[in-house]
């Protein structure tokens, strides 16, 4: 069962207009995210789990040393494409930590944090933590928002329709068929994502100067050790296949992860005006699921609460969903839950609509 945002969107799949309640929490209309977030600190839900991330990243270092070690004990075979797969979910599994670290959800220490983004993203993975801060950051300011999300700017994929007339040749193709070509797209999102954060730093648009030494050593050591290990233990041919299973799986498991949270949700002018409280439930979807859609979406799943409280930590996002939907049913606030395929059949149709003015009309 799908509960959807009851609000007017316009048939380009933008919202428009409205009135100005403040873009801070706390203010004009936003006063409601201070009645709420008073109870969410009464209930406990901000404070720190050190218990549940010391488990989590012991155990997750330990399954990923796991990957590894099997790496090297089967040597040269193609039963390594069952190797590569593993990783490609233990990557994404650290990614999510280095994405809770990124919100300061693990320790009460700033400084603590970043190491354990940095030791994630950067060496473990191969994504630039500072890079994808700044970027993850501005998407939490303004989700949804054109012109201000960093996720919806203009690119392979078109989010609206005025997006969508601007394209031309090869574009214009990608977004006629973009509802077909989301997924396999997907392949390519993890080598994006290391391309775009080795540009970051080394442009060094966004981010820390400071940090950008010890960014770039820590990705200087994952590529090596990474190319390393696998022109060592394996072929050249069987080298590139784990490399594209890997990093191809890496990104589609990643992808499938976020593609829930705001694809086909309402998308809102660059001059909207809205308080931040509306902003950031009406623009998320929940997924629904036990604990094993928890781990497999890394609390990802449940997007509303995590876009009200960035820095709540992981494992109380659950008990906070009770809380929130409660308080948005008593103040008239849609509140969108659904099934995971679901939320992707919602956000392919998003995006097959969106492409609608590239097809071609059939006249009878």
């Amino acid at each position: 069962m799908t509960r959807t945002v009851a609000t007017d969107a316009v048939s380009q799949g933008v919202a428009r207009g409205g009135d100005d309640a403040g873009g801070k929490p706390g203010g004009g209309r936003g006063s409601d995210y201070a009645v709420l977030s008073r109870e969410v600190k009464r209930a406990g839900l901000l404070a720190r789990r050190p218990g549940y991330y010391s488990v989590k990243i012991g155990g997750n270092l330990l399954l990923l040393a796991a990957g590894w070690v099997a790496f090297a004990a089967i040597g040269s075979s193609w039963w390594q494409l069952l190797v590569a797969a593993y990783l490609a979910v233990m990557f994404t599994q650290t990614a999510f930590l280095g994405h809770d670290a990124g919100h300061q959800q693990i320790s009460g220490s700033k400084r603590v944090n970043d190491l354990l983004g940095r030791l994630h993203g950067n060496l473990l993975v191969g994504l630039s933590y500072g890079w994808w801060t700044s970027k993850h950051n501005r998407h939490h300011a303004h989700p949804n928002q054109v012109d201000r999300d960093p996720d919806i700017s203009p690119g392979a994929i078109a989010f609206t329709r005025e997006q969508t007339r601007s394209r031309r040749g090869v574009g214009a193709w990608l977004a006629r068929h973009q509802a077909w070509l989301f997924f396999p797209m997907l392949l390519l999102e993890g080598f994006h994502l290391h391309i775009a954060g080795v540009r970051a730093l080394l442009t060094r648009t966004t981010g820390s100067r400071a940090a950008k030494p010890a960014e770039a050593g820590l990705l200087i050591v994952h590529l090596g050790g990474y190319l390393t290990a696998l022109l060592w233990v394996l072929s050249p041919v069987q080298a590139v296949c784990f490399l594209l299973v890997q990093q191809g799986l890496f990104g589609v498991y990643l992808g499938c992860s976020f593609a829930p949270n705001h694809k086909g949700m309402p998308i809102f002018a660059r001059e909207h005006k809205i308080d931040y409280l509306r902003r950031q439930v009406l623009t998320s979807r929940n997924v629904h699921g036990g604990r094993l859609t928890d781990f497999a979406l890394g609390g990802l799943n449940y997007q509303i609460e995590h876009h009200l409280f960035p820095s709540m930590p992981r494992p109380n996002l659950h008990r906070a969903q009770g809380l929130v939907s409660a308080f948005c049913a008593q103040n008239g606030i849609s509140y969108c839950e659904t099934g995971l395929f679901r939320s992707y059949a919602e956000g392919l149709q998003h995006l097959h609509a969106v492409g609608g003015p590239l097809r071609p009309r059939l006249e009878y």
